[in-house]
């Protein structure tokens, strides 16, 4: 009888690496299946994100008739838990289990919070919709119920995308390391994505009980593909859960954070990351109402707008994952995405005053690119400034500045552009001058980033086979003592450096 797998298997083996994306990143240790089972965490944070700021967006405002503004109030209420990533990172870092265990406590309680939002997020759109019983019960209970539901899932949220890419990048070499961080970023689109044309599909048909099903199904299905993604990850280590036990000193994380912050650099980088992300950012909210405002674009094109960005954010990820695989500097890359963004922004611009719709696409492609370059490029090396066995702190620190600032950019391209559109002077202003403002506002935000950027310098330090590049070394900052298998544990200056680079 015919073996269709192992044909398939035998055929997949012949192609060569450099046509399957981040197939490199595999090892006999970590194979590529483990490292796919891993990202299934990234996938219910993109199905989180569809639902949350898509379909219940829409339905909330259309179907229920709830003010656009306590939709937005709510869409914003899990930025309150994003700059806590930090502080996630670092416990998870810290954390004591008698099982040696690190990532995997925190994995489990943000997939408990997810499931819990879920779980009270049927129960509010019914009391908001007035469906069957639920039309005696009081309009705030409904409002108040999901406006909890959306703190919960959000902080569910935060806190296995962090953890997750900490253990992600505890499994691996460190040259491996930013390619295991783009794959699972590609896997958050790809959820994103799927996500999308299924909740489409089921909700063609839309009414609230069907809305409620979708709604259980996800939660029940979050539940799975994370407990899926956790099984047998993080080895059980009972050398580590001696060390922690036996530690004279517990660690605190405001003395960390500002060992981390003193590195040179450390601060700037962050800096530069608010200033890029809030510049994109802002655009993800414009992009369509313009095209369809200004250049006439019907609604099935602007729809496919999304595909595009996507598009670009995929190809720099990509392009970044392969350069930094070749032990390429992440700051460079960064410095790239900001370069391609602002020609875009100008592109979209353009493409209003000589209506050019290829301008405005070409535009929002580079968009993508940059902003996937940019992204790579600054976690990369804000995880080469991480201390060694904290790797977790500098992720939660990148995406406690990530994930703020873009929640912050999406708020603030709405404001501005109706502050303008809302100006006394503005009245006899044609329909492009209102998105102009903010589009040309965000070119300033990436020219000011990029300034910022510039004043940085690549540096890397000796590990077991890299050379020197630059000689000087960065300003010594204090051990943290812990006891533990021989040496302090916890040292921001471990015997073995890790590559940084530093200004």
């Amino acid at each position: 009888m015919f073996d269709y797998r192992a044909f398939v298997y035998h055929r997949m083996a012949r192609i060569a690496p450099k046509y399957l994306p981040f197939a490199d990143v595999a090892t006999d240790e970590v194979p590529l299946s483990r490292l796919l089972r891993l990202s299934l965490f990234q996938v219910t944070v993109g199905m989180a994100l569809v639902l949350m700021a898509g379909t219940l967006n829409r339905v909330m405002i259309v179907e229920l008739g709830v003010p656009a503004s306590l939709v937005a109030g709510m869409l914003a209420l899990p930025l309150i838990f994003a700059p806590f990533r930090t502080l996630i990172g670092f416990k998870s870092d810290t954390f004591s289990s008698a099982l040696g265990w690190r990532r995997t406590p925190f994995i489990w309680k943000g997939s408990m919070w997810q499931f819990g939002g879920f779980a009270i997020m049927p129960f509010a759109l019914l009391v908001l919709s007035g469906y069957g019983e639920a039309i005696d019960a009081p309009r705030w209970i409904g409002l108040s119920s999901a406006a909890l539901s959306f703190l919960l899932v959000g902080a569910g949220m935060h806190m296995v995308q962090t953890v997750g890419l900490a253990l992600a990048t505890d499994l691996v070499k460190e040259e491996a390391q930013p390619r295991v961080v783009g794959l699972m970023y590609v896997m958050l689109l790809f959820g994103m994505v799927i996500a999308a044309f299924v909740f489409g599909a089921l909700l063609e048909n839309y009414t609230p009980g069907r809305l409620i099903q979708v709604i259980q199904g996800c939660a029940v299905l979050t539940l799975i593909l994370n407990c899926v993604a956790m099984w047998k990850q993080e080895a059980r280590d009972r050398s580590r859960a001696e060390v922690m036990f036996r530690r004279t000193v517990t660690p605190k994380f405001v003395d960390h954070w500002r060992q981390f912050i003193r590195y040179d650099g450390a601060l700037r980088l962050l800096i530069v990351i608010g200033l890029g992300t809030l510049a994109y950012g802002m655009v993800d909210v414009l992009l369509e109402p313009y095209g369809g405002q200004v250049l006439a674009m019907s609604v099935a094109d602007t729809t496919k707008l999304t595909a595009v960005l996507a598009g670009g954010t995929l190809v720099g990820f990509g392009y970044a994952s392969m350069t930094l695989g070749r032990n390429g500097a992440p700051l460079p890359l960064a410095r790239a995405g900001i370069v391609i963004g602002v020609p875009g922004f100008f592109a979209i611009i353009a493409a209003a005053f000589i209506g050019s719709i290829v301008f405005f696409v070409t535009g929002a492609f580079a968009i993508g690119v940059g902003a996937g370059l940019f992204g790579h490029g600054t976690l990369t090396a804000t995880m080469r400034r991480a201390p060694e066995g904290h790797v977790g702190l500098a992720l939660g620190a990148w995406g406690a500045v990530q994930a703020t600032a873009a929640g912050i950019g999406v708020a603030l391209g709405g404001i501005v552009r109706d502050i303008v559109l809302y100006l006394p002077f503005v009245s006899s202003v044609s329909d492009e001058t209102p998105y102009v403002v903010v589009f040309a506002i965000e070119a300033v935000l990436l020219v000011l980033a990029l300034i910022v950027a510039l004043s940085m310098r690549d540096k890397r330090i000796r590990t077991a086979n890299r050379e020197i590049v630059n000689s000087r070394t960065p300003k010594e900052p204090k051990n943290i003592k812990m006891m533990g298998k021989g040496r302090e544990y916890g040292s921001l200056h471990p015997t073995h450096p890790r590559p940084q680079e530093v200004s």
